[in-house]
């Protein structure tokens, strides 16, 4: 078992997060430092949390559904069935992520020929605009 402890200061370098991010998750129940009066001490099992945490939130979960992921691991099984639920979440989040992707393409898409209309636009009236200067001048 890993018995190496961490500062609040240790981990927010690490993961580059914020001491008040890791309070939060803290107040969240995502991980549990043990307390030396006002000092927290992380655990290599905080550690292992936090990364996940991390991970879940960049690629898109909420925090209930990361704690719900966090909550199932069991030492006794390796994992298993932590690992279980995660494929099943991360199969989920690949399709939504493929919408999101579909509709970010139609989106640019639907820009790029809205401005190629309007700086055409723009164009005929300022060439217009121009003509008609030079025909009173």
């Amino acid at each position: 078992m890993d018995m190496r402890t961490y500062t609040i200061r240790q981990l927010s370098k690490e993961f580059d997060v914020t001491a008040r991010a890791l309070r939060f998750y803290e107040d969240k129940g995502l991980i549990n430092p043990e307390r030396k009066g006002q000092t927290r001490i992380y655990s290599a099992r905080d550690r292992a949390r936090l990364k996940i945490i991390l991970r879940g939130k960049r690629m898109g979960f909420s925090l209930i559904e990361i704690h719900e992921i966090l909550d199932l691991y069991n030492r006794e099984d390796r994992g298993v069935k932590q690992m279980r639920a995660t494929v099943a979440k991360y199969h989920a989040q690949i399709e939504t992520l493929k919408r999101q992707r579909e509709d970010i393409d139609q989106a640019i898409k639907d820009m790029t020929e809205g401005c190629a209309w309007m700086e055409g636009e723009i164009e005929r009236h300022e060439s217009s605009k121009t003509d008609g200067d030079l025909k009173t001048a």
